[in-house]
C-alpha cells in the first residue's frame, strides 16, 4: 500500500478498501472467500494446519483464482471451534478437523452442497444451522469491541480500512478539537472495561488538564485473571482498531507517544500488535505529521512477565519503567504524575477498541445501548461449568439468567446450576437468587461482586464453595507482590485459616477470624488487589454459610471436594465381586475375596484419588 499522507488519500484508501472487502463477502464475479478461526484456542486445536491444508487442496483442483483462504480473528464459540466459514454462502462449519478439509472442497466448494454433518445442530429443536447468525449463542449478541473479529483478517491493514477501519481517526483529525473529542466520550457514558467502571472521559480530562510537553496513553493488555481470554482476543483479531483508540485518544488529551503492555504469554496478540504497528508506521498513519495535520504519534510494545498485579495501573507503569511491578500510593493520580512523572491514561484493551465506534457513530447513537449508568456492551469470558463456552458480547442489562442459558445454552449434563464467578479473583459468587439481575458496573457490586475485566465462571451443584475461594486465595498470596503488610501477610494467614476448614481441623472460632481477617484486609491494602482480595471468601460465607459451617461442625464436604473430609465407600449391595476396584487401585487399599464376599476400602490407606470410582461398571462405589 502506497503511504497515506493526507485525509483525502486515506478517505480514498477507506472506499477502495471497503469495495473490495464488500465484493470478497458478496462473492463478486463468482469468487468465494474461506476465513478461519485464527484465535489462540483455535491455533492450538490445529487451525493453521486446516488453512494449509485448504490451501493445498484448492490449488491440486484448480481453484486458486476463485477460492481466497485466510485467517481471522475468534469467532466467540470457543467450544465448537475451530471453525470454517464460505462466504458469499455465509456457511458455518464447526469442529472442523484436518480430515474434513477434502469434503469442503469437493463436496461445498466443487459440489456446491453443504456438508451438513459439521453444521452446527440446535440442542433444542436438533435441526442444523448453517448461518452463523442463526445460532442461539450468536443471536443476543452485538459486537462494538469485537468488531471485525471473525470477518478481518488481522494481518492485513486494506481489510481493517474496508470494516470501518480509521474512518474515526479521520473525523477528530479533520472535524474535531481534542475537547470535542473528550466530551463525545464523556457524552457517551463509556466506562472502563478494566474493573473499576472509572468514566473514560473523565480520566481524559484530567489528563488534558495537564500542562506537559510529554503525555502517554498506555493500553492495558496484562488481562491475568483464571479464565479471562477478552483482551487477547480484541488484539488477536483486530489489533488496528485498537491502535485507532489509543490515537484518538492520544489526540484528545495530548499524548504524542502511547504503549501497549501485553504479558508475553500472549504471542499471538504481540505478533498480530507488532505487524500492525509496522504496517502503519510503512504507509504514514504512525509517525510524525499523520495525514498532513500535524498530528504525530507513535506506539511502542512492552512485554510483561505475567504478574497479575501488573493488572494495577501504577504496577503496571512501574514495570513499563523497568522496575517490580509494585502498585504506587495514590494520589498522585497516573493522569497527573504517570510514566515517568508525566501525565499518562491507563485504559484497558476493550475501552479503547470501543472509542472508534463511539466516534463513528456518535455518543447519543452509543448512549442507546445498556442501562442509566452503564451504556454500551461487555465482552465476558464465559467459561467453567457451561455447555456454550466462549467469548460473548453482550448489552449492558442483559441478566445473568440471559448469559447462562439463553446465550451459555445452560449446566451440562443437567446439573443444577450453583454459582458464578464474575471479576475473577477481585470478584465474587453471584448465586441462583440473582439470575434476573441485570448485568452493570453498580448492580454487581451491591450484589458483593464486580464486573471486573469480563472473567465469568460457571458453577454447579459438584462444585464445592469453600473449595472455589480457597482456589482464589492461592491465586492471590502467588500473585501478591509483598509491598503492603495486610496483603502480603494477609492473604497467606487467610489461606491457612481455609486450608484448616477444608482439612476438618477449624472450629467456629476459624469463620470468626477468616471473616474478621477479610475485611481487615479489605480495608488496609495499597493496591485492588488486596482491597478485592478477600471478595470470593466474603461473598461465599455470605451466599453459602451451610457449606462452611457443614465443613467445621459436621466435618463433611457436601459436595465431595475436599478429600480430607470425604471417602470412597464400597456398597456390599452392589458389589459383584470383581476386583476390578483392586486390580486398578494404585496403593493397595482396597481387599476382599473375589467372587466370595464384597470388597472394602481401607480409609487409612486410601488418598482419593478415584481411580475404583472409574473403574466400577456397577457403581458400586460412592463418595461419602
Amino acid at each position: 500500500m502506497e503511504r497515506i499522507d493526507s485525509p483525502k488519500k486515506l478517505q480514498q484508501n477507506i472506499e477502495a478498501c471497503t469495495k473490495a472487502f464488500e465484493d470478497k463477502i458478496a462473492g463478486k464475479g463468482g469468487r468465494r472467500a474461506i476465513v478461519v478461526c485464527g484465535g489462540t484456542g483455535c491455533l492450538a486445536n490445529g487451525s493453521n494446519d486446516l488453512i494449509a491444508e485448504l490451501k493445498k487442496l484448492i490449488e491440486e483442483r484448480g481453484l486458486s483464482e476463485k477460492v481466497s483462504v485466510n485467517h481471522v480473528g475468534c469467532f466467540g464459540f470457543c467450544s465448537q471451534g475451530p471453525f470454517v466459514k464460505i462466504f458469499p454462502e455465509d456457511t458455518l462449519y464447526r469442529m472442523v478437523k484436518k480430515d474434513d478439509i477434502k469434503r469442503i472442497v469437493e463436496e461445498d466448494l466443487i459440489g456446491g452442497k453443504v456438508v451438513e454433518d459439521l453444521l452446527y445442530v440446535d440442542p433444542t429443536t436438533h435441526e442444523k444451522v448453517a448461518r452463523q447468525d442463526d445460532i442461539n449463542f450468536y443471536k443476543r449478541q452485538r459486537r462494538i469491541a469485537l468488531h471485525g473479529c471473525s470477518l478481518i483478517n488481522p494481518d492485513y491493514l486494506e481489510e481493517s480500512l474496508g470494516y470501518d477501519g480509521f474512518k474515526a481517526l479521520k473525523k477528530v483529525l479533520t472535524e474535531m478539537t481534542p475537547q470535542q473529542v473528550i466530551d463525545e466520550v464523556l457524552a457517551s457514558g463509556l466506562r472502563g472495561r478494566g474493573g473499576a467502571g472509572f468514566p473514560t472521559g473523565r480520566k481524559w480530562q484530567f489528563a488534558a488538564n495537564q500542562v506537559s510537553e510529554q503525555k502517554y496513553i498506555v493500553c492495558n493488555g496484562d488481562e491475568g485473571d483464571p479464565g479471562a481470554f477478552m483482551d487477547r482476543s480484541i488484539l488477536e483479531g483486530n489489533p488496528f482498531e485498537v491502535i485507532e483508540g489509543m490515537m484518538i485518544a492520544g489526540y484528545a488529551f495530548g499524548a504524542k507517544d502511547g504503549y501497549f503492555y501485553i504479558r508475553a504469554e500472549y504471542p499471538v496478540a504481540v505478533e498480530r500488535v507488532q505487524r500492525a504497528i509496522k504496517d502503519m508506521e510503512a504507509v504514514g498513519l504512525l509517525g510524525d505529521n499523520i495525514l498532513g495535520t500535524g498530528f504525530s504519534f507513535r506506539a511502542h510494545l512492552r512485554l510483561g512477565a505475567g504478574a497479575f498485579v501488573c493488572g494495577e495501573e501504577t504496577a503496571l507503569l512501574n514495570s513499563i519503567e523497568g522496575k517490580r511491578g509494585m502498585p504506587r500510593p495514590r494520589p498522585p493520580f497516573p493522569a497527573i504524575k504517570g510514566l515517568w512523572g508525566k501525565p499518562t491514561c491507563v485504559n484497558n484493551v476493550e475501552t479503547l477498541a470501543i472509542v472508534p465506534y463511539i466516534i463513528r457513530v456518535g455518543a447519543e447513537e452509543f448512549a442507546k445501548i445498556g442501562t442509566e449508568k452503564s451504556k454500551g456492551t461487555k465482552v465476558f469470558a464465559l467459561g467453567g461449568k457451561i455447555n456454550n463456552v466462549g467469548l460473548v458480547e453482550v448489552p449492558m442489562g442483559t441478566t445473568l439468567r440471559e448469559l447462562i442459558y439463553d446465550i451459555g445454552g445452560g449446566i451440562p449434563g443437567g446439573k443444577k446450576f450453583k454459582a458464578i464467578q464474575t471479576g475473577g479473583p477481585s470478584g465474587g459468587c453471584l448465586t441462583a437468587k440473582d439470575l434476573d439481575t441485570p448485568i452493570d458496573y453498580d448492580n454487581l457490586v451491591a450484589k458483593g461482586s464486580m464486573m471486573g475485566s469480563g472473567g465469568a465462571i460457571v458453577m454447579d451443584e459438584d462444585n464445592c464453595m469453600v473449595d472455589v475461594a480457597k482456589f482464589y486465595m492461592e491465586f492471590i498470596c502467588d500473585e501478591s507482590c509483598g509491598k503492603c503488610t495486610p496483603c502480603r501477610v494477609g492473604t497467606k494467614r487467610l489461606l491457612e485459616l481455609l486450608t484448616t476448614i477444608t482439612n476438618g481441623t477449624a472450629t467456629e472460632k476459624t469463620l470468626e477470624d477468616l471473616k474478621s481477617l477479610a475485611e481487615t484486609i479489605k480495608l488496609g491494602s495499597l493496591c485492588a488487589l488486596g482491597q478485592t482480595a478477600a471478595n470470593p471468601i466474603l461473598s461465599t460465607m455470605n451466599n453459602f454459610p451451610e457449606e462452611y459451617e457443614a465443613h467445621v461442625k459436621d466435618k463433611k464436604c457436601p459436595s465431595h471436594v475436599c478429600k480430607k473430609l470425604m471417602s470412597y465407600v464400597i456398597d456390599p449391595a452392589k458389589c459383584k465381586k470383581c476386583s476390578l476396584c483392586a486390580r486398578n487401585c494404585p496403593v493397595n487399599c482396597i481387599h476382599g475375596v473375589p467372587g466370595k464376599e464384597p470388597f472394602v476400602i481401607d480409609q487409612s490407606k486410601c488418598i482419593k484419588c478415584g481411580t475404583c470410582i472409574i473403574k466400577c461398571p456397577f457403581h458400586a462405589i460412592e463418595k461419602r
